[in-house]
């Protein structure tokens, strides 16, 4: 017995070497090189500018628009407006969203995967294809409007932008709710069942709970996307004047970035607010809402009662969505949709020429650049999260999805009102043949940073969830062997987290080529953007010019993304070929 009792004791001493050996995996000098890098790289693409808001918000014209909020009847409406606008599109594409996510999993349907596939659309389009799309079919002369129905719709306004917002951010509510009605464990609503609850009483009383934490994160994040957005308020907003068009008319019309500034101060508060409370609410969720695989199979709803009316309203949703984009793709092949429908390549020959051409290579290029970029970032600051910090890992992954809770409105004034400065533009060159110069402000440098700090956190998100999954004692058994933490990030972790890495490089692709928000304040003739190059085009109304842009682009991202998927599955099966022989 006291041969047995004393090699408890012993155990613990055997233990100790490798808690020492993860403390000098933590304190390795490159990590640490890496984590001052990386902490310098975030405050130059988001702090810096956001810093600069603030200290432009709050001078003498800054606080005369900051007391004028409440004692002004105009200013109170604008905020009124905006907090309206965000929660209708937040409520509307979450209820839309987790329709087709229930649609997709729990219903026996055919042709789902063509449903998925419409419900992504908007995800690879110019944020005001929508919007425009929808004045050719619904507005004043519109052709379902006017021309089928015979009613003068003004579709401009809160209704307009509910609709137009609503289908372009509904795939963000689509993609969460659809994960999480997958990931559920269905031993609860199998013992409902058991039980004697019919299926309503299931889904009403089980399923839905459990949904709830999907449901809020949705609203929240279709909440700030509302608010964040430029683009479609310029288009199809109106009077309805929102905080990031009065921000945007405060600098571009008024030329008063102070003013600017502090309507972007405004806009910012609610945008880090329900970041924050969303971040609080998934990190007290997740242990509920993620529960490992399931213990039963999950039923799907196979009943010709239930079925028939929920793919008949899918259906319906669904050619909705597809008669938008239509609309986009054949309006560009004609004169004017809608007044005069002859056929013409003339639109895409005023694309693929001059300005147009120009637009679409420099856009193409700088996104190209940026992408990588954004991508490892990305996926060294969920590393770095995940692996190497403790205390500061909040702070390390708070600083990192900055760039994408802050609106691009904010974004793209603080960065022109930060790098516009002599010194930097004597000092910073860079392709000057695609931006036309070397400053930062207006050139293609200023461009590939606001790419990066937009898309930087969607690689970020993906690389975390993917990490978390893998142990860490695989880091540290590659560093105890004398692989410094570089060496492990790219030897070790990278090719672990490779899927993680290609979802990133692929979103941030497309976000790329589809922002406006922040791009629109740091363009100049110099640079060509795709999204700029359209907004013009609406505004000056050549629609057709307009629709000709959306395709292209729409076919860059689409072949750019389907390439990278392409190379990947070829690249994992020349590894999987390998590994057999």
């Amino acid at each position: 017995m006291s041969s047995v009792t004393s090699t408890p004791p012993s155990r613990p001493e055997r233990k100790r070497p490798p808690v020492k050996q993860r403390t000098r995996v933590r304190q390795d000098p490159v990590t640490l090189l890496i984590v001052a890098a990386i902490s310098l790289v975030l405050f130059l693409l988001v702090l810096l500018p956001l810093v600069t808001i603030l200290s432009r918000a709050f001078s003498s014209d800054g606080v005369e628009v900051l007391s004028g909020i409440v004692s002004t009847t105009t200013n109170r409406t604008i905020v009124v407006n905006t907090i309206v606008l965000g929660c209708v599109v937040g409520l509307i594409g979450t209820l839309v969203g987790f329709f087709f996510a229930f649609v997709q999993a729990r219903v026996d349907l055919p042709g789902k995967k063509l449903l998925h596939l419409i419900c992504l659309i908007p995800i690879v389009s110019p944020p005001f294809a929508v919007a425009t799309a929808s004045i050719t079919l619904f507005g004043r002369n519109g052709i379902i409007s006017t021309q089928l129905i015979g009613q003068q719709w003004n579709i401009y306004g809160l209704p307009g932008l509910t609709l137009v917002l609503s289908l372009s951010f509904f795939p963000v509510a689509y993609m969460n709710m659809l994960g999480m009605l997958r990931n559920l464990d269905p031993a609860m609503e199998e013992a409902a069942a058991s039980l004697g609850a019919s299926r309503w009483t299931v889904f009403r009383t089980v399923t839905l709970p459990m949904l709830v934490p999907g449901f809020a994160a949705s609203f929240l994040l279709l909440f700030v996307e509302a608010i964040a957005d430029l683009a479609n308020p310029l288009v199809i907003g109106g009077d309805y004047t929102v905080l990031a068009s009065r921000a945007y008319i405060a600098v571009n019309g008024e030329y008063n970035t102070a003013a600017g500034s502090a309507y972007s101060l405004i806009l910012l508060v609610p945008a880090l607010l329900v970041f924050l409370l969303q971040r609080y609410w998934a990190g007290r969720s997740s242990a509920v809402t993620v529960t490992g695989k399931p213990t039963g199979r999950i039923t799907t709803i196979s009943g010709s009662l239930a079925r028939i009316p929920l793919g008949a309203v899918a259906a319906l949703l669904g050619l909705f969505i597809v008669s938008i984009y239509a609309t986009v793709i054949i309006g560009a092949f004609v004169n004017i949709l809608g007044v005069d429908n002859t056929f013409t390549l003339g639109n895409f020959e005023y694309v693929l020429s001059g300005i147009g051409n120009d637009a679409m290579i420099d856009t193409t290029i700088l996104a190209l650049i940026a992408t990588p970029i954004a991508g490892i970032l990305g996926m060294l600051v969920a590393w770095l999260v995940v692996v190497r910090l403790r205390a500061s890992a909040g702070l390390m992954d708070f600083l990192g999805m900055l760039g994408l809770s802050v609106p691009g409105t904010v974004l793209g004034i603080g960065y022109l009102i930060t790098y516009n400065k002599p010194l930097i533009v004597g000092r910073l060159q860079f392709l000057p043949a695609l931006a036309g110069g070397s400053a930062v402000f207006g050139g293609a440098l200023a461009i590939i940073l606001v790419y990066v700090a937009r898309s930087m956190p969607s690689g970020q998100r993906s690389g975390i969830a993917s990490l978390q999954q893998i142990d860490k004692s695989i880091d540290e058994a590659s560093t105890s062997l004398g692989a410094s933490g570089l060496q492990t990030f790219v030897r070790v972790t990278m090719p672990l987290i490779r899927p993680a890495f290609i979802a990133g490089l692929t979103y941030a692709f497309a976000r790329s080529m589809t922002t406006l928000s922040p791009i629109v304040f740091i363009t100049t003739p110099r640079t060509k953007i795709m999204t700029s190059q359209i907004l013009a085009e609406v505004d000056a109304g050549r629609f057709g010019n307009a629709f000709a842009f959306c395709t292209i682009l729409i076919v860059i991202v689409m072949t750019v993304i389907g390439l990278t998927n392409l190379l990947v599955r070829d690249t994992s099966v020349t590894a999987q070929n390998r590994a057999g022989l």
